[in-house]
C-alpha cells in the first residue's frame, strides 16, 4: 500500500499516539478508522439534510412516495405467489 505524510499538530499527534498505547493498535489504523466513521457519518448528515429538504416540497415528496410505492411493489412481486 502506498503512503505519504501528512501534517498534524502537536494535540492530534498527542491523541493518535496515547489511543495508540491504549488499544495496541498502529496511529495509523486509529487515524483510517476515525477517517472512516467521519465520512459516514458526513454522508450520513448530508443524505438526512437532502431528504429534508425533499419533505418540505411537497410536489417533489409526493413524487418521491410514488416511486417508493412502485418499487416496493416490484421488490414483493412473487413472493407471495401474486406473479
Amino acid at each position: 500500500m502506498a503512503t505519504t505524510m501528512i501534517r498534524v499538530n502537536y494535540a492530534t499527534w498527542k491523541a493518535l499516539r496515547e489511543m495508540s498505547a491504549r488499544f495496541g493498535k498502529p496511529m495509523q489504523a486509529i487515524l483510517e478508522k476515525a477517517i472512516e466513521e467521519y465520512r459516514r457519518k458526513t454522508f450520513l448528515e448530508e443524505a438526512n439534510k437532502a431528504f429534508a429538504a425533499l419533505k418540505k416540497d411537497a410536489d417533489n415528496w409526493g413524487s418521491e412516495l410514488e416511486e417508493r410505492a412502485t418499487r416496493d411493489a416490484t421488490l414483493t412481486a412473487g413472493l407471495k405467489g401474486d406473479v
